[in-house]
């Protein structure tokens, strides 16, 4: 597993093991030498030669100029842009090794010329203020700059925790961070300034430091289905939601848990739709939701595997009515729930905690409906969010966007893949009857991290061609191809 850690445990264990005698200089050396290294295979696969190393007042800086120091040993064209020292001494000692080895070090970031590679070594996650207007404006010059960009530890500006940035950060091509993976680079906008991502691994994890998060795994792997098999075995699931004025949400979802393999599907909808999920899926099971009464549900919710509850349900009265109706029925520990869009939203109005076996997948601005915040609050802290909607109703949780949050019960996992173009509606209904599909199918056998690194990649498997203008009906073919394993 790849641990992600928060930056704050990271300094704490770099801190730990100075105590124990060891050298901040030598780390410092190690940590450059290392990323020397990768570079040069990197530059030299690209046919890149000069190099402009942009160094701040700190150890990131320091970090900095040992780079240019060893890039130039390799062969490298490398001269130093720099702002005026700080008080480190290790700073001061690497800044006096770039300047015996007569590397040019000009005062400021006005480039004498254009480079093939920006090296960004001006904060790291070291910074801890807000940037000044001198340091945006240092920033936005780098990032105007065609050349390879490439930061050193954490793209100059960019919360190592949160992944938002502040005023403005290195929008980076490459990041080789230190000593261990900072959740940051993985979620919210992070991943928009991070880039590929590298660790520099060099010092062995003591007892004290504990992960924040892991990165969920990209290879997923499911049970080979037996020769004796039938639709029996393979889960039922029952979608309930299809407002008269809304019937897509609920057949996208439906469409994709046959897709993920359940073996019967049923939808409880509004009759006026069933025409038109007939018309699409003729395999799909329909009842008609205003005919059902307390008997039916109770006996209709014993014999699936998995309820999916809330897809085109509505706002309206008719909709509190009947989620007033279905809820007791749903919330119960032998019932797999998950809960989505419309049914988070009266989850929301009618605050209930939730059974042990409930699944449920907030987008930011549902995520804020359900704390009673905002979005930007939301998006803000992203972890800190996911846990309070988990310390608010119970459950495990996924918060979606960019670098998806699963929350575990007491595990945190980041989504590594998906894609910008998987955002738009009806991609959530999808994600939706996925879960239900794959845990009635499987149960305890699969996890909820692992559903969603599932329905990421079959998003990118859709996206090979290009994210603009996918749609969520065209991913029942990806999720076919990604749970067979293609």
């Amino acid at each position: 597993m790849q641990q992600v850690y928060h930056s704050h445990d990271i300094q704490a264990w770099e801190q730990r093991w100075f105590a124990q005698g060891n050298s901040s200089y030598g780390l410092m050396q190690q940590v450059a030498w290392s990323i020397a290294q990768q570079l040069q295979t990197l530059f030299t696969d690209n046919s890149l030669k000069n190099v402009a190393v942009c160094c701040g007042q700190g150890n990131n800086a320091g970090d900095g100029y040992l780079i240019a120091k060893y890039l130039q040993n390799l062969g490298f064209n490398v001269q130093i842009y720099a702002s005026p020292l700080g008080d480190s001494a290790d700073l001061h000692r690497a800044y006096t090794e770039a300047k015996q080895a007569n590397i040019k070090i000009l005062q400021g970031f006005d480039f004498i010329k254009s480079y093939d590679v920006y090296v960004d070594a001006l904060f790291g996650i070291g910074l801890n203020r807000d940037l000044n207007l001198e340091w945006q404006g240092i920033i936005q010059h780098i990032n105007a700059q065609d050349g390879l960009k490439i930061a050193i530890d954490l793209p100059s500006g960019l919360n190592a925790n949160t992944g938002q940035p502040l005023q403005c950060a290195i929008v980076a091509d490459y990041t080789f961070t230190v000593l261990g993976l900072k959740a940051g680079l993985f979620t919210g906008k992070g991943k928009a300034f991070a880039g590929v991502v590298h660790t520099v691994a060099l010092l062995p994890p003591d007892s004290k430091l504990k992960a924040l998060a892991q990165l969920s795994p990209l290879q997923i792997t499911l049970p080979q289905r037996q020769a004796f098999g039938h639709k029996g075995s393979y889960g039922h699931v029952l979608l309930v939601g299809g407002h008269a004025d809304m019937g897509g949400a609920v057949i996208m979802a439906a469409e994709a848990a046959f897709y993920a393999g359940a073996g019967k599907v049923t939808v409880v909808c509004d009759a006026k739709h069933h025409s038109a999920i007939l018309a699409r899926s003729p395999n799909i099971m329909l009842r008609d939701i205003n005919a059902l009464n307390t008997a039916d549900i109770q006996l209709l919710v014993g014999q699936v595997d998995a309820v999916c509850f809330g897809m085109g349900l509505g706002r309206d009265v008719w909709a509190a009515e009947k989620f007033q109706h279905w809820f007791d029925f749903i919330n119960q520990d032998d019932v797999t729930l998950i809960l989505d869009a419309d049914g988070l939203w009266f989850l929301a109005q009618q605050p209930h905690t939730l059974s042990q076996n409930s699944y449920l997948t907030p987008h930011p601005g549902e995520a804020a409906t359900l704390l009673h915040s905002s979005v930007i609050e939301v998006e803000a802290d992203r972890i800190a969010a996911i846990y309070a909607l988990q310390n608010t109703y119970g459950a495990e949780w996924v918060l979606k966007g960019a670098g998806s949050l699963i929350l575990q019960q007491e595990q945190l996992w980041i989504c590594q893949a998906g894609n910008a173009g998987m955002g738009t509606g009806g991609m959530g209904d999808v994600l939706a009857g996925m879960i239900a599909s794959l845990k009635a199918q499987f149960g305890a056998q699969i996890q909820l991290h692992q559903i969603i690194m599932l329905h990421a990649k079959a998003g990118d498997y859709l996206a090979a061609s290009g994210q603009r203008g996918l749609q969520a009906q065209h991913m029942n073919q990806a999720i076919y191809h990604i749970v067979n394993g293609e």
